[in-house]
Parts: C-alpha cells; structure tokens; sequence
C-alpha cells in the first residue's frame, strides 16, 4: 500500500503581491485600496521590504500598516536588511505587528545589496553576513523570553509561538548554508523572470537544507517586477530603469529593456513555470501605485 503521504499532492503555488513601494504614487488613498484589493482577492499575502537612498516608504512602516488594514493575508517584511539594525529593536518591532495583525506576520532577511544604504546609515559594510546571522539567533532568544542587557524582557510576546517564521534572502552557496541553520527558506527574485533562476535557487536551498541534516522541506518563494493594464511595457521599463540606477545607468537601461512581464499571457506562462520548479509562492512586485493593475493580476490569478 502507498503511504498517505505519497498519495498527497502538493499543494498550489500562490501569488502574493508587494506593496508598490518602489513605484511613485504610493499615498495614503492608494495604501487604503492596495490593503483592501490584496485581501479581498485571490493572493495570499502582502509585503514590503527595505531601502534607504530611493524615494520608496519605509517597510517596516507599510507591513505595520497592511497588518492593521487586513484580516486575511500574511504579512511580509520582504527583506529585513538586520545588519542596519539593532536586533531587539527588530524582534520588537515584527513581535508587535504580529500582535497587530493576530499571528499573521512572516519574515524575509537579508544582508541588501546596495553599499549606498550602510554608507547612509552609518552602518558598516564589512561584517555583515556574521550581523545577520546573529541578529537572527538574537531576535529567536528574545521570542523565547530571553532576558535583554537590563535583564528585562524585549515585550510584546509574539502571537505565534517562538515568533514570526524568518526567511532568508540569501544566493550563493554559503549564504545558503548558513541560512539552513535558521531560516524556514527562501525567498529569492528573479530579476528578468526566468524560472531556470528561481530553480537553480531552489535546488541550491534543497541542497544547503540536506547538507545541514534538516529532514523538513525548505519554503521555496520568488518574485519580479510586473506591470499589466494600460501602457504597460512602458511602465515597467521606465519603473526598473529607476529602481536599478544605482547599479549603473548602462546596466539600468539594458536590464530594464529585457524586462517582459507587462501582458498577462506572460505572466501566467512564468507562475506555471515557476510553480512546475516547486514555488510554494510567488510574490508579484508591482511597477506602478494604480489600483487599478490589481483588477489585471486578479484576473490573471483567478484564471489559473
């Protein structure tokens, strides 16, 4: 007889949606109805994530809000850069918006990219794989009633027990293997939306989590940029020309110009690839603030 477990299909990928944090915009209104879109629709979550030099509002400040403006979907800080700060002042802050938004906080960290962000912070540069690492096992000792430096507790307790499940940003083989001594996964992104991307991470995370002896099945999530509805191409290109400036104007532009993912028909052809490489989500990173992109993807959702 087939084990029951063997019989179990795995369960569909789901869509998750960013706030459009990065797009200009983004105000009060439009907060309002991307909050109430998300989780009236078809998607299972709903994220933002960090950047300092860039015009973007804070993510810590967006996930707090969308923790009290939603009832049903999770809530991903979509990525934590720990090294910039100091770990019980993290735990405390996603311990409070999981309070907020009862027990539906997740968390994706990591150590960004952008050298700009430390510079301006006052943070440094150097080091900060091993500030990651043990910002982690900090923030994880705190939600177990850890005692601080005071010998007082880091308050509130989390809803979920031992806090909200962490994430890890991570690529390269030893960033993979130090994430699988904490992380519950992975959530990656796939700049141009190539699903061989986003499966090379996905075997490499599979791979880390069996070298460190886990016998649980990391959570696999990616993402892209995508802009649906009206004047779309245009709207993706000059959105990820922006985003990525600070990398290069040239590399900016080429990037930018490779960028597919503006018609639904695309769109679907990459969530269907992207879930046959084993994505338990896929998050869509939206390159415009108009509501109205959200009646496209819920269309493109729903359809699958």
């Amino acid at each position: 007889m087939v084990p029951p477990e063997q019989t179990q299909a795995k369960p569909r990928m789901t869509i998750g949606v960013a706030l459009p944090q990065m797009a200009t915009g983004l105000d009060r209104g439009r907060l309002l109805d991307w909050c109430r879109i998300v989780d009236q629709g078809p998607f299972s979550s709903i994220s933002a994530g960090e950047r300092i030099t860039f015009h973007n509002l804070d993510g810590f400040t967006l996930c707090s809000a969308a923790a009290a403006l939603t009832e049903r979907v999770r809530i991903l800080v979509n990525v934590a850069v720990l090294p910039w700060h100091a770990p019980a002042l993290v735990a405390k802050e996603l311990a409070s918006m999981d309070v907020v938004s009862g027990g539906r906080v997740e968390v994706a960290v990591g150590v960004g990219g952008r050298s700009q962000d430390y510079a301006a912070l006052g943070s440094p540069f150097a080091g900060r794989h091993r500030r990651l690492d043990e910002s982690v096992l900090e923030m994880k000792r705190l939600w177990d009633g850890g005692a601080a430096a005071d010998g007082e507790k880091v308050g509130p307790a989390p809803v979920q027990a031992g806090g909200p499940p962490i994430m890890a940003s991570a690529m390269g083989p030893k960033s993979l293997a130090r994430a699988a001594q904490w992380a519950v996964g992975v959530s990656g992104f796939t700049l141009l939306g190539d699903s061989r991307e986003a499966g090379r991470l996905f075997r490499a995370t599979e791979s880390a989590w069996n070298n460190a002896g886990r016998t649980d099945k990391p959570r696999l999530v990616t993402g892209s940029f995508v802009a649906l509805g009206a004047n779309a191409a245009e709207t993706l290109r000059e959105f990820a020309a922006t985003y990525l400036q600070v990398f290069s104007p040239d590399l900016a532009k080429s990037l930018s110009e490779a960028m597919t993912l503006n018609e639904p028909s695309r769109l679907v052809d990459l969530l269907d690839q992207v879930e046959a490489e084993g994505a338990d989500e896929f998050i869509v990173v939206p390159a415009t603030s108009d509501p109205s992109m959200m009646e496209k993807l819920a269309e493109v959702v729903a359809s699958r």
